[in-house]
């Protein structure tokens, strides 16, 4: 399984909104410079990351986005879903809607797959936004 930029930049996104989080939204020409991300693919991800309510964003000279929770309520797994779509390995052990094989009574390589999505989720469901800061903070001490 490999993640396209949308998940990874997002996630890079979100991060850096996160980091950088106080009572003043955070622009993307911001988040573009440190990021060393297009504004233009920014804004295409904050259109989902807004719709599914991760961020929020504020108009005019001074607006930017926000966190709509606190980073300890948002995983890395809302993000990376909300941007890639359903974790799956494979299209018939999709999170939301598996397709249907025709050999998926008897396919034993299926339940590998099931194991692989099952595993990558929970690594995605356990860390949180939080957690990433204090690895943030962590790193940035040495």
């Amino acid at each position: 399984m490999r993640l396209s930029t949308r998940g990874r930049y997002g996630l890079r996104a979100m991060l850096d909104i996160a980091i950088d989080q106080s009572d003043e939204p955070v622009t993307l020409a911001s988040i573009s410079e440190r990021q060393g991300v297009s504004i233009g693919y920014l804004e295409q991800l904050m259109v989902p990351l807004k719709k599914e309510g991760l961020i929020r964003s504020v108009r005019g000279a001074q607006g930017g986005y926000l966190l709509s929770r606190v980073p300890e309520n948002i995983t890395v797994g809302d993000i990376i879903r909300t941007l890639e779509g359903p974790i799956a390995p494979v299209a018939c052990v999709s999170e939301d809607y598996p397709e249907e094989c025709d050999r998926a009574e008897g396919c034993v390589t299926r339940l590998v797959w099931a194991k692989v999505r099952d595993s990558i989720a929970e690594v995605l469901d356990s860390l949180t936004l939080h957690d990433l800061i204090e690895e943030t903070r962590k790193s940035s001490d040495r």
